[in-house]
Formats: structure tokens, sequence, C-alpha cells
């Protein structure tokens, strides 16, 4: 069965390099023990078959936990092991030609970074959009400045589905990324570099789920409040 990404919460980025020394399967496995129910795998540096030996090493702890794992850009390896999907970027395939090689029963997620990338993200039938970087990180800074807030918002209405804020995100601020508008959080460091993986995981998805719950009862109201003015 699809996953669905609105149900995650947090979506958690691999990268290797950020790991302080532990292995990254050690560390992913923290992560799912935390609660991770999503996870790309994002290591551009490997060579194709330890890619395909690291996916395919990874898959049954992910899938254990009822977790998705998708893999960046490599539509290939998502064909050749049972993933759930990919991650694009710009420079990757369209999302409209992923969709017609992986069909409709695989998850496709777009990285975007504004507002008209993500009406195309949706033209192309993608699953779900990462939009960023929101707050100054190093790990995007080769992306430009923050985008911020408000581009967010934007972004959101354009796609009009499932959308994640990445870029600098933690526990202090997710809050602010769910009230603008997204259904979850997308983290490297925040994870990958945490002293504790599974309480950082922990952290950032009660932080994420208490502000959708909090969203959800302010539109309940709303909705209550425009039905007690209908004549």
């Amino acid at each position: 069965m699809k996953h669905d990404p609105s149900s995650w919460g947090l979506y958690v980025i691999t990268d290797r390099s950020q790991t302080r020394g532990r292995p990254l399967d050690v560390v992913l496995h923290a992560a799912l023990q935390g609660g991770a129910r999503a996870i790309q795998l994002r290591e551009k540096n490997l060579s194709d078959r330890d890619l395909y030996d690291l996916a395919r090493r990874l898959l049954p702890q992910v899938q254990t936990r009822d977790a998705a794992l998708l893999v960046n850009d490599r539509i290939d390896l998502a064909l050749a092991l049972p993933l759930d999907g990919v991650h694009l970027a710009r420079t990757s395939l369209p999302p409209a030609e992923a969709r017609r090689l992986l069909g409709p029963r695989r998850l496709i997620g777009v990285s975007c970074h504004t507002p008209e990338e993500a009406a195309e993200a949706r033209r192309g039938d993608a699953d779900f959009i990462v939009f960023g970087p929101l707050f100054p990180t190093p790990s995007k800074a080769a992306y430009g400045p923050p985008v911020g807030l408000d581009r967010l918002r934007e972004a959101r209405r354009q796609f009009g589905r499932t959308t994640f804020g990445i870029g600098g995100i933690a526990a202090e601020n997710a809050a602010d990324v769910i009230a603008s508008g997204a259904e979850g959080v997308a983290a490297v460091s925040a994870v990958m570099a945490a002293d504790d993986p599974v309480e950082a995981v922990r952290s950032l998805l009660a932080v994420a789920q208490g502000a959708l719950r909090a969203r959800g009862a302010r539109a309940t109201l709303a909705n209550a409040g425009r039905n007690r003015q209908a004549p």
C-alpha cells in the first residue's frame, strides 16, 4: 500500500558526513525507534553498487517499522529494489516523466525553492514537496539565502498537497513551519548530527504533531463560526 506523506510529520534525510563517525545504519535505526515514518536516502557520493547495497541493507529495518524509504534522484534504484519512491531535485527528470516510469503506486517527492516550482510539481503529479531553505543552514547554502515562511505559504497554496519545510529546522521553529501551512518538516543535521537521534526525532514529531492538532482545532472553530453566521 502506498504511504500517505500527510501522516509523516517528519521527513528524515540522510547524510553520512553529518553522523559524527557513527554508521548510518545506527543513526537510522535510532531515528526509526524515535518514530520517524519516512526516510530519504541521499548519499550522492556513493558508487551505484555501494548505494544499491546500502539501500538493500536498510530496507528491512525501515519496512519492519512500517516506514517509507525513498531514494534521492535514482529512479533506476527505485525500480531495482522495492523502495517506496524517489525524491527529485531540479536537475532530476521532470516529475511527470518519473511518474510515467514508476507508475501510480510509488511516491514522488520534489525539492522546490520557489512557488513556481511548487506549481510545476503539482502539474507533474508529485505526491509531496520539500520547500526551502526556510532558515539559515550550512547544508543548504548552495541554494541561496533562506526563502522564509511567507514564500512557504505561497508554495503550499500553489502545490495544494502535502508540503514539508526544510532548512535550519529545529524543535524551536518547527511549529512556525506548520503554522505557515506545511504538513511537516524535513530534517538533515537535526537528526543526523544529534547527540541522541531517538530524542531528536521524538522532539521534532511532538512539536509538529502538536502544531498540526492546534491548526486543526483553529480550522474547526473557524468553520463553526461561519456556520453560525450563515442564514
